[in-house]
């Protein structure tokens, strides 16, 4: 069974482990809190209450509505480091998410505990659990600039990304190291080995779109390593590459510059991708045992590159963006993704999760964003997005899709309520694709975060 469902347990039992570390912690000799260890250390709790409806407006499958409510509870607590040329420290992760409301008709999957639900995992009847905990832990060294993590990991690189779209965070389990020993540049290199999904208290193996289901293949070896380089204050270039054995190989190089103009100022932002098959991926054998990627008469071999480019021009409290995005080859845009939620480096990658990524797909994107500091109201800000894509290659002939996002956020900004933010996320999603239902989606969001020290 995918999630371990702890019933009984209470709110406070479920952070009795974190808290008795930070205690412990807090009991060492005072030339190690000296040093760094503590007094360098920083704890917070994040409260997110979350409301999901996602309404299905095509396809007769059932369920046709999708929603459910929950309470969201994360600790995150990072220590200092010990004193002398290598410093010691430890990072730790606490996460409850609580379901206040949910139903076996408006959970999603009730009759899969293999994977979970809209919001909340699949308990064995069929419906959504009550609750759902975990505690990661990440051991860290530094060496100067140097720093190595090992354990609970949330990166966010263009070759591997975690998603943190609903109650509780994705994270993966291996090690990362990232180095700035080197003027304007930052090198990063890691491994993973697991991931824990959003709507999970377990960890699992990886898998790419079209590989993870009952009858596909997964690997628990995903190695990355890239290069930040810091050419001019505005101007950063990028080169990475990732590798999950037996399934890709993908190279991602990018840019990302910002010219001041006499009236505001341009940023554009340059994105590359080259996915190829590695291993079992790489032969009809292999493919026939469920090393496989999806997309269209590609057999279940990777084969896609990726070529997109953003623009915004930022005038005052305006942010104007126009973006496009073209796909080649004969698979869809791999990436790491079980099926239970996931995120991608790609300028598509919006609210509904289509992220048109399709083989053959070509996107234009256009946004518009505003500020209302501008005018007075720090804090509060409005978003509206619209993508369409063509050109999707099926059976059917080529395929369309598009996407209109409206997202608006207020975090106050002082008083007794300084922390707390709510934001409503709106959108729309049609499509032609046989396999993509036509949908209507609204999130609410109340956050709060608090730090203690």
């Amino acid at each position: 069974m995918k999630t371990t469902v702890l019933k009984t347990a209470s709110l406070r039992a479920r952070f009795v482990p974190l808290a008795l570390a930070i205690g412990a912690v807090a009991q060492w000799p005072l030339d190690v809190r000296a040093a760094g260890f503590i007094d360098d250390s920083k704890a917070s709790l994040e409260l997110r209450n979350v409301y999901f409806n996602q309404d299905n407006r095509s396809g007769p499958a059932k369920p046709s509505k999708l929603e459910e409510w929950g309470q969201g509870f994360i600790l995150n607590f990072a220590s200092g480091y010990t004193q002398g040329p290598v410093g010691f420290g430890v990072d730790a992760l606490g996460m409850l998410g609580v379901r206040l409301d949910s139903g076996k008709g408006r959970h999603g999957n009730p009759n899969s505990v293999n994977q979970g639900g809209f919001v909340f995992p699949t308990d064995s009847d069929g419906r959504a659990v009550n609750d759902f905990s975990s505690l990661g832990l990440t051991g860290k060294m530094r060496i100067a600039k140097t720093e190595l993590k090992v354990g609970t990991l949330k990166p966010k690189l263009p070759v591997v990304v975690f998603n943190d779209g609903r109650l509780l965070p994705e994270t993966f389990e291996g090690w990362q190291a990232t180095s700035m020993d080197f003027e304007n540049f930052t090198l990063i290199g890691g491994r993973l080995s697991g991931v824990k999904s959003r709507n999970s208290s377990n960890n699992e193996d990886l898998a790419i779109s079209g590989a993870g289901g009952p009858a596909g293949q997964r690997s628990n070896q995903f190695y990355y390593a890239g290069v930040d380089y810091t050419l001019r204050p505005n101007l950063l270039l990028q080169y990475y590459y990732g590798d999950l054995e037996n399934f890709y190989q993908q190279h991602f190089v990018g840019l990302v510059h910002t010219l001041a103009l006499p009236v505001g100022s341009l940023k554009s932002d340059l994105r590359f991708f080259d996915s190829t098959s590695d291993g079992r991926n790489g032969s009809a054998a292999g493919r026939a045992e469920g090393y496989r990627s999806s997309g269209y008469h590609n057999n279940g071999e990777v084969d896609n590159r990726v070529l997109a480019g953003l623009f915004t021009y930022n005038l005052g409290g305006h942010a104007v963006s126009l973006g496009y995005q073209h796909l080649n080859g004969s698979s869809d845009f791999p990436f790491l993704n079980q099926g239970d939620g996931s995120a991608t480096y790609l300028i598509t990658d919006r609210q509904t999760g289509a992220r048109f990524q399709r083989a053959g797909e070509n996107t234009w994107v256009a946004q518009y964003g505003y500020n209302f500091a501008s005018v007075g109201v720090p804090g509060l800000t409005s978003q509206v997005t619209y993508q369409r894509g063509g050109d999707i290659k099926s059976d059917q002939g080529d395929q369309h899709e598009w996407e209109r996002d409206l997202v608006v956020s207020y975090a106050f900004q002082s008083g007794p309520v300084k922390g707390f933010a709510v934001s409503w996320r709106n959108a729309m999603l049609r499509s032609s694709v046989a396999t993509q239902r036509d949908l209507d989606e609204n999130r609410l969001y109340l956050t709060y975060t608090h730090a203690f020290f």
